[in-house]
């Protein structure tokens, strides 16, 4: 189990990343917009480096929302493989079985 301060710092930053999304985009495209005056694209820029840092998408950490574990998650699921391995031999995840060959 992780800590539990990792997970909501982890869960802060996704907070964040929702609430300034539509404003980062907004600005990126400004700042990547060649037929914009250059003045213009700069101040974008500028407006972009004021914001948090943790409004970055880059900044979230995957972690299995079960455990926490910040390592080895299955995407589709959220959990990691450790998890998701245990929920599968109890039969918990529908159409998955424990390989044997």
């Amino acid at each position: 189990m992780a800590k539990k301060s990792a997970i909501e710092k982890n869960n802060r930053r996704r907070k964040l990343v929702a609430r300034y999304a539509a404003r980062r985009a907004r600005l990126k495209a400004a700042a990547k917009d060649e037929s914009l005056p250059q003045e213009e694209r700069f101040a974008a820029r500028l407006k972009l480096a004021e914001m948090p840092r943790n409004s970055s998408a880059t900044r979230v950490r995957n972690r299995c929302l079960l455990t926490g574990r910040p390592r080895g998650n299955y995407r589709k699921f959220k959990i990691s493989r450790i998890a998701l391995r245990e929920l599968a031999s109890a039969g918990q995840i529908p159409g998955m079985v424990k390989s044997s060959w």
